[in-house]
């Protein structure tokens, strides 16, 4: 274990505003702390603000095209479109505004899903959509089981790469594309969870054809509002709800009562005027990653050995399992950046821990412990140790 604290204690001088070495920060699948120089890119959009006033815009995109250039990186997608817009349901909305739904009212979906998408297609229900959500469990026969669910009134497949409960990664999204490629189905994977955490070359595992929602609260640390959807350079999708950053190659044209026109670039699916200083912190924090040599395979190890640590501190405490135990306990290979456990407490447990300086979350159920790249050995025991203290004293 002593890899984990070579590259935490690395990191963790890096983030003295976030004070990550004196707190036990386990909320890293949420939100992970930000490096100190993020800092630096929040004043520099204030002065390129001062300076420029609203000739800032150039300085703008061009932090957004360092945000999209890491993106294809990691993902192995030099091709691939990626529109920014301020939250993944933004972009999500924008997307389902150009399916067919009137003729094609059926989404395929899962059981797994974050509430956001959830939400939205459970109200869509509500107005006639038909909302299929195919149980993720069990696993053997998932894709099977999305696939017989595939007909001519099918507008798209909607799921998630890493799942937000359990933290199983979906191993199935190939021959799920696949089989939706042949029926002419779009897919939208929600990567949440996985961009930063599990390695993915698009191109190998052959999803160039599909749309990924990926944000940059969590592990990318970039803070609010920066959100992306990856879609192929082909894409000629006309979303309905549509702002005027999606053309403006048009905005000098004679307005007419031509169809609504779109460049063909990455701000398809894109609203209108935005705060852009969100993108100057996460230029910074690129940079910061490159410097530190935090690629896609040492943030996938650093992660898989954490959760390990955590994984066998929590079962050396021997937990009733009618309290609290593993959601479940599939090999490290198949689980993303987070631990994930069950209790009937859940809540109360947070609550109990946070009142003790342990930072995790409950959704339901199940209890999240989320470490991120600077948190140590001697940080994982400790938590384990203050869980130990609360379920010992509830």
């Amino acid at each position: 274990m002593s890899d984990i604290n070579s590259l935490a204690k690395k990191l963790a001088p890096h983030y003295s505003r976030f004070n990550v070495a004196n707190r036990l920060l386990f909320t890293g699948h949420s939100h992970q702390a930000w490096p100190d120089v993020a800092r630096e890119g929040q004043t520099e959009y204030f002065d390129v603000c001062a300076r420029d006033v609203d000739n800032k815009w150039g300085a703008a995109f061009e932090k957004t095209e360092i945000l999209r250039n890491y993106l294809r990186d990691f993902y192995d997608d030099p091709d691939g479109f990626y529109c920014r817009e301020e939250s993944t349901h933004v972009l999500f909305v924008s997307w389902m505004s150009s399916l067919d739904l009137k003729n094609k009212p059926k989404i395929i979906s899962t059981d797994g899903e974050f509430h956001s998408l959830f939400r939205q297609l459970h109200r869509l229900e509500e107005e006639g959509l038909e909302f299929i959500q195919v149980p993720v469990q069990p696993d053997d026969t998932f894709a099977e089981r999305i696939i017989e669910e595939m007909d001519d009134r099918t507008s798209a497949v909607m799921l998630s790469r890493v799942y937000f409960e359990t933290s199983l990664i979906n191993t199935h999204l190939t021959e799920i594309a696949a089989a939706a490629r042949k029926n002419g189905i779009p897919v939208l994977i929600d990567d949440y969870h996985g961009t930063n955490v599990v390695p993915l070359s698009i191109r190998e595992a052959g999803l160039e054809d599909c749309f990924i929602l990926i944000g940059g609260y969590k592990y990318l640390q970039w803070g609010e509002a920066n959100c992306f959807l990856r879609f192929p350079k082909d894409c000629d999708y006309r979303p309905a709800i549509t702002g005027w950053f999606a053309s403006f190659s048009t905005l000098d044209k004679p307005r007419t009562n031509e169809p609504v026109e779109y460049d063909h670039d990455n701000q398809r699916f894109a609203s209108g005027t935005y705060d852009p200083s969100s993108q100057f912190r996460a230029a910074k924090v690129v940079e910061f990653f490159r410097e530190m040599g935090l690629s896609p395979e040492v943030l996938r190890e650093q992660y898989k050995a954490q959760v390990s640590l955590l994984r066998e501190a929590f079962k050396s405490k021997n937990f009733d399992p009618a309290l609290i135990r593993l959601t479940h306990e599939n090999p490290l290979e198949l689980n993303g950046g987070f631990l994930s456990l069950t209790s009937p407490k859940a809540r109360e447990i947070r609550a109990a821990l946070m009142e003790n300086g342990v930072f995790t979350d409950a959704r339901g159920e199940i209890l999240r412990f989320g470490p991120a790249p600077y948190i140590t050995t001697d940080q994982i025991q400790k938590a384990m140790d203050k869980l130990e203290e609360v379920i010992s004293s509830s």
